[in-house]
Order: C-alpha cells, then sequence, then structure tokens
C-alpha cells in the first residue's frame, strides 16, 4: 500500500500514455508544488483517476472516482501568469484506489492505494492476439489517413489502442482495469474491430483524439 496525491479528471491515462495540464485550482497548484518540492527525496508522481459522477471543476464536482487509475510521472513544469501552469506527465503503473486519506492534511485528496502487477496471460495467445490486432490498428489508422505507429511490445500495445481508436471514458477504464495482457489485446481488438463497424455503416470514420489537455 501506499500514499498517492490524486488529481480525478474526466479522462483514462494510460501506462506510457503522454497527460498534458494547464493547472489553476489553488488545490492543484499546491500538488504541484509539494511535487516539485519533493523530488529530490521521491520521483513526482501523483495519482490520476478517471471522475466516475460529477465534474473536475468545483471544490464538491466529484463525487464519486473509478476504482483503477493510472500513476503520472510530471516530466515539464512551465510557469504562467497568474498562478497558471502548463505540465506534461507521463503514465506509469496502474493502481488500484484502496481508501481516501481522510487524516491527510492537504487541500487535494490524497489516497492509499495498491500498485497493480501486469501479468501477461499465456504467451501464445498474446502473441496472436497482438498480430491480429496490429493488423486492425493499421487497417483503421489507413481509413483516417493516419500513420501508423504502434509500440512493439504486446503489453505496450494494448494500452496504445486509444491514441489510434477514438474511445469514450468507459471504454478506456476498461482496458485500463482488465487484469492482464491478454485480457486487454482481446477486449482492444473487440473495440476496434466494433469502431471499424462504425465506421463501415456510417460511410465514415472519426479521427481518433488528440493526446488530453485538461483545463482543470
Amino acid at each position: 500500500m501506499a500514499i498517492l496525491p490524486l488529481f480525478p479528471l474526466g479522462t483514462v491515462l494510460m501506462p506510457g500514455g503522454r497527460l498534458p495540464l494547464q493547472i489553476f485550482e489553488p488545490r492543484y497548484v499546491q500538488l504541484l508544488r509539494d511535487l516539485l518540492d519533493g523530488q529530490d527525496e521521491r520521483s513526482p508522481v501523483f495519482g490520476v483517476v478517471a471522475i466516475r459522477e460529477g465534474f473536475e471543476v468545483g471544490e464538491d464536482g466529484v463525487r464519486a472516482l473509478h476504482p483503477v487509475g493510472c500513476g503520472a510521472l510530471l516530466t515539464q513544469a512551465a510557469a504562467l501568469e497568474g498562478e497558471r501552469f502548463l505540465v506534461v506527465s507521463e503514465g506509469t503503473d496502474r493502481f488500484r484506489l484502496d481508501a481516501i486519506d481522510e487524516s491527510a492534511d492537504t487541500p487535494y485528496t490524497t489516497a492509499r492505494v495498491t500498485w497493480l502487477t501486469e501479468p501477461d496471460g499465456d504467451p501464445a495467445t498474446v502473441l496472436d492476439l497482438a498480430a491480429r490486432l496490429r493488423a486492425e490498428l493499421t487497417a483503421f489508422a489507413d481509413a483516417t489517413g493516419q500513420v501508423p505507429e504502434f509500440p512493439a511490445d504486446d503489453r505496450s500495445l494494448a494500452y496504445a489502442v486509444p491514441d489510434t481508436v477514438s474511445l469514450d471514458v468507459a471504454d478506456r477504464q476498461r482496458l485500463l482495469s482488465s487484469s492482464d495482457t491478454e485480457s486487454r489485446l482481446r477486449l482492444g481488438l473487440q473495440l476496434v474491430r466494433r469502431e471499424r463497424e462504425f465506421a463501415s455503416a456510417l460511410g465514415a470514420v472519426a479521427r481518433a483524439p488528440l493526446p488530453p489537455f485538461s483545463l482543470n
């Protein structure tokens, strides 16, 4: 179990994903400062958890969070005028949200979490599913005019589906919450095929979204 500052968002961060944020709410400005002040002792990592009920902005905006989130390593930070900051983070490892730490003396939410392992599943099945998913993603990328660039390793490929295919928060959360690489690849394959069928029925294909940018 670990103690982790949380940044609830209306999106899902995947391991290896890139997350740009504009920070201006006082509580998250304090979170940023705490991360920077403590980076000599520990890596500046916070937790990103998708909001299940509520909104990003406002003291009482978040009412419920999803149970699985992703660590975010702060990689860049730039100060703007008026106590605003632009930061970029990279997804690290998944965690399970165990409980909100009510004893934490912080203006932002602090939680007790458990970092999750990354089992792969059956090796032969993983290889087969990854090959099929790469083929589906390549076809989808070609249809949307994208240049197909996918991670070489199968575990990262399973997390990279939203980089090519436009998925809502629920589908992204399902991918993040999958227990192993095999089940995540299988789900990714189902989602890409579903989106291709939608595109065929509608006669058009939506481009994958740009990396999420949250106006905190």
